[in-house]
């Protein structure tokens, strides 16, 4: 089976690498991996995936049966003025991998977002609870996943939130360097959700392609067990990092920010546990791995 990772230079596409490398070359899969900048050193080849006729050339070059769509526009705070990119990124670009893995009768594997909630819930977001987006970025993740889906293609959609890796930029990595160069630094404590691990994830959409359990269409929420605050997920990151920073909680309020982000995110993973048979880490245990291997 061959397979088309966009965004192979990011924090999930990286962990995607290092998955595929794992299995080796006896797993039958050949892995393409893609991505609009070029990383000196890192093999991947460059793609633009808002251009449709440079998609449509390389999968049928390498006969795409599975595209993984780990590319997309993150910045939460800059999409409200860089509306026109984060549409084209997170809408414009999924509506073209759709489109080009219903030609090819591929399935389309999509990283979306907490975000497409209002994330003022007392409970668990489960698949079936209608998104609210509130700010641009959600917006327009959820424009790409209504895409995907009025496309006809075979796709499996899969929402995510605090992502984070030993690679690129990202909270555990931001107050890694805070905890370990300022005495004190606060921290909000009335935005709830879980974090991710990118290598936790990647393992995820591996295991659905060498398992060939590609059928599986919908939407499903994942990201590591339990619940708890940016204020917790700090204490944590810098106890484990050996600082000693004091870490005060503030009100998301006191943020210099005009960006509404979720109160309470937290997401039900009971679908993906059931449907492909898996068993999802604690948080605090994968933590612990992203800091061992960033020591």
């Amino acid at each position: 089976m061959n397979i088309l990772v966009t965004g192979a230079n990011g924090q999930l596409g990286t962990e995607m690498r290092n998955a595929a490398a794992s299995a080796g070359p006896l797993s039958g899969d050949h892995y393409v991996f893609t991505d609009v900048n070029n990383i000196p050193g890192v093999e991947t080849i460059p793609l633009d995936i808002t251009n449709l006729d440079a998609l449509r050339i390389i999968c049928e070059s390498e006969n795409i049966d599975v595209i993984v769509n780990c590319a997309a526009y993150t910045n939460v705070d800059k999409a409200e003025e860089d509306l026109a990119m984060a549409e084209l990124l997170n809408a414009t670009a999924p509506s073209n991998l759709a489109l080009v893995a219903k030609e090819r009768k591929a399935t389309l594997i999509h990283i979306s977002t907490d975000y497409v909630f209002k994330g003022n819930a007392c409970v668990p977001y489960t698949e079936e609870t209608k998104p609210e987006p509130t700010g641009a970025y959600g917006a327009t993740k959820y424009q790409g996943e209504k895409s995907i889906i009025k496309s006809g293609c075979r796709y499996i959609i899969i929402r995510t939130a605090w992502l984070y890796s030993p690679y690129g930029k990202n909270f555990v990595k931001t107050m890694q360097s805070l905890t370990a160069s300022k005495d004190s630094i606060s921290v909000v404590f009335d935005q709830v959700g879980t974090p991710t691990y990118a290598k936790d994830l990647a393992g995820l959409i591996h295991g659905i392609i060498r398992d060939r359990k590609l059928d599986k269409t919908g939407i499903y929420h994942f990201s590591d067990e339990g619940a708890i605050s940016w204020y917790d997920f700090a204490k944590a990151i810098c106890r484990l990092s050996g600082n000693t920073c004091d870490i005060k909680p503030c009100h998301s309020s006191e943020l210099a920010t005009t960006i509404k982000r979720p109160s309470i995110s937290v997401l039900d993973k009971t679908k993906v546990k059931n449907t492909f048979g898996i068993e999802i880490p604690y948080w605090l245990d994968s933590l612990e791995d992203c800091i061992e291997r960033l020591k």
